[in-house]
């Protein structure tokens, strides 16, 4: 019986399949976990050579790196590689070795031995989609406060939080300008009255319905209420929501000059809700480019006050205010009088283009957004951000991945290319406008002199505010330092 028993253990020892895979792991960003995810999915028992510091000459310490890599979910053994994977593919064995999708065209000199005893070699795929055990038990694990602060980030980049509260204090020495599409975003709560008897329809009763300030509009009442003075240039129909958004940016102080556009609505978004979650989106819009007659006053009044400007944000939702013209004059204008650019093209619900904006400072498209944009849907988040900054000449990409937080890349430094910062908000209500509190945060910063990597991280904490709460609401200086806090 023990004779029996010992060959059923080396039988299912036999049949286990063992993947390999080796790298720096610098910063572990969401790339890499979709590259351990696919690894993991390809066979049963997933190691993962992490390269020595005498290897990788990186600046993250080994022990940290593979700190890292034991935290994730997927790995089930992981080991510091000082000699060459090469070595190890022949000594071990493994059934399985996994690249990531920019070596499949390249030479792999592995690729002859796995032949040799039978293995394979695999590529990762760039896949959108992202499903992961760690965010699940984040979402459980989830605090009752606004922000959960990355105290590893923090760490990494040696600052801290009183740093950052400097930083902050400083928004109100800032010029800023605004130019893009101005949306009315309304909310409609909802009872749910259960299913229609005819056919298969849902049934509700409204309640109860807010309007907010949305699309261009917010990044300039963000940036007004974080502490700058702000210029905004837009344009809307002739209607009552032009009331509405030209009482809401006088409220606040903002110095708007909107264009009326007879030939189209102001930009209405109607959200209907049910129990804390949205049903449906109705948009009432229209998409056609604006007259030339419009794009020349546009230019001519950021001419008019382009000398006190520190920031330009363009935020374009593809409505038709920021037409090629209009972007090229006022990104010329701006280049002209060493102006800090930030741009943002959204490709929610609508087909936008980041890749039209040049020469900007900052860009924080999403993965889909940069996509869209380079035609690529293989490639990793690394390599994606290379092409896009090499395309458009930008400093830095703040790509925004949802639950899956920020990877900044800094096309500027070479001791340390890419970084990611987790999503840092606890209580997640409504994600419409992180993107936009993120964008204005973040460019604000880099204005006031903060890096790259302090820009990013309060860019995080303003988008988790924004979270946290249904609506778009202009975030307060004050919120901010009292999330520093």
């Amino acid at each position: 019986m023990e004779k029996f028993r010992n060959i059923l253990i080396l039988f299912k020892v036999a049949v286990v399949k063992k993947v390999f895979v080796s790298g720096d792991f610098n910063i572990l960003h969401p790339g890499h976990l979709r590259l351990l995810k696919f690894a993991k999915e390809s066979g049963d028992y997933l190691v993962v050579g992490v390269h020595s510091d005498r290897l990788s000459a990186k600046c993250i310490n080994q022990e940290i790196r593979l700190e890292s890599i034991h935290s994730t979910s997927y790995v089930d053994e992981a080991f510091i590689l000082d000699y060459p994977a090469l070595e190890y593919i022949q000594n071990e064995q493994p059934d399985i070795v996994v690249k990531g999708k920019e070596f499949a065209n390249k030479v792999n000199p592995e690729l002859d031995v796995i032949n040799a005893y039978g293995g394979q070699l695999l590529f990762s795929s760039g896949e959108i989609g992202f499903s992961s055990m760690d965010l699940l038990k984040r979402e459980f694990e989830a605090l009752s406060s606004n922000v959960k602060h990355s105290a590893l980030y923090l760490n990494r980049h040696q600052f801290d939080i009183e740093k950052l509260q400097e930083i902050v204090q400083k928004f109100s020495n800032l010029n800023v300008l605004v130019i893009g599409d101005s949306i009315v975003d309304e909310y409609i709560v909802c009872e749910a009255l259960g299913m229609s008897q005819e056919d298969p329809t849902i049934v509700v009763s409204p309640l109860a319905n807010n309007k907010f300030i949305g699309g261009a509009a917010i990044v300039a009442s963000h940036a007004k209420t974080l502490g700058a003075n702000v210029k905004f240039i837009s344009v809307t129909g002739d209607d009552e929501n032009f009331e509405y958004l030209h009482d809401g940016l006088e409220a606040l102080g903002i110095n708007a000059k909107i264009y009326k556009d007879s030939t189209r609505p102001t930009t209405l978004k109607q959200r209907f809700r049910a129990s804390a979650k949205t049903l449906l989106r109705v948009n009432h819009l229209k998409q056609h480019s604006v007259s030339s007659a419009i794009e020349n006053s546009i230019i001519k009044e950021v001419k008019k006050n382009i000398e006190d400007i520190d920031v330009i944000i363009f935020s374009d939702f593809s409505y038709g205010v920021l037409t090629e013209r209009v972007i090229d004059s006022v990104t010329a204008l701006g280049k002209k009088y060493h102006i800090l650019m930030a741009a943002d093209s959204q490709s929610s619900s609508q087909i936008g283009d980041i890749s039209k904006f040049k020469n900007m400072t900052l860009v924080t498209p999403t993965e889909r957004e940069i996509r869209l944009s380079l035609n690529d849907f293989e490639s990793g988040l690394v390599v994606l951000s290379q092409k896009l900054t090499s395309n458009i000449e930008a400093q830095y990409v703040l790509t925004t991945l949802g639950a899956e937080g920020v990877m900044i890349y800094n096309n500027t430094e070479n001791e340390l290319l890419t970084d990611t910062i987790d999503a840092l908000g606890n209580i997640v209500k409504d994600v419409s406008g992180a993107g936009d509190s993120l964008l204005t945060c973040s460019s604000m910063a880099l204005a006031v002199g903060a890096n790259i990597w302090q820009s990013s991280y309060l860019g995080s904490i303003a988008s988790a505010i924004q979270v946290s709460r249904v609506g778009n609401v202009p975030i307060q200086k004050e919120e901010l330092l009292e999330e520093l806090n």
